[in-house]
């Protein structure tokens, strides 16, 4: 199997405002908008609540699958990545959890082989 990857498909700026959506080539009609809770969609008081309700994992992680784990995590780690879980061998599978800039959960699983 080749490698894959996500790229940005719009990235527009209005200010301080930032529209930011990123899709796999293989799905071009599916994008998945990356947001920073704030102005002009949230007040400065909701903004922040969001933030602190994002940052306690209340949100279902988003969910990668990569072919190795660990070469993913080292890979990302080494560019800044802030993990919430190291990779952990369970349930025949590989998986390994961080946040995004927005504190929006992922979790990175490798196939069962």
């Amino acid at each position: 199997m080749g490698r894959r990857s996500i790229g940005v498909h719009s990235d527009v700026k209005n200010g301080d405002y930032r529209w930011l959506t990123v899709q796999h080539p293989e799905q071009p009609s599916f994008q998945l908008g990356l947001f920073k809770p704030g102005p002009p969609v949230h007040d400065a008081a909701t903004a922040q609540t969001l933030r602190e309700v994002l940052a306690k994992g209340a949100m279902p992680p988003l969910v990668l699958t990569v072919d190795d784990c660990q070469a993913a995590y080292d890979r990302m780690l080494a560019r800044g990545v802030e993990f919430t879980q190291e990779p952990v061998k369970r349930f025949g599978t590989v998986d390994a959890g961080f946040r995004d800039p927005s504190g929006n959960g992922w979790k990175m699983v490798q196939p069962r082989r």
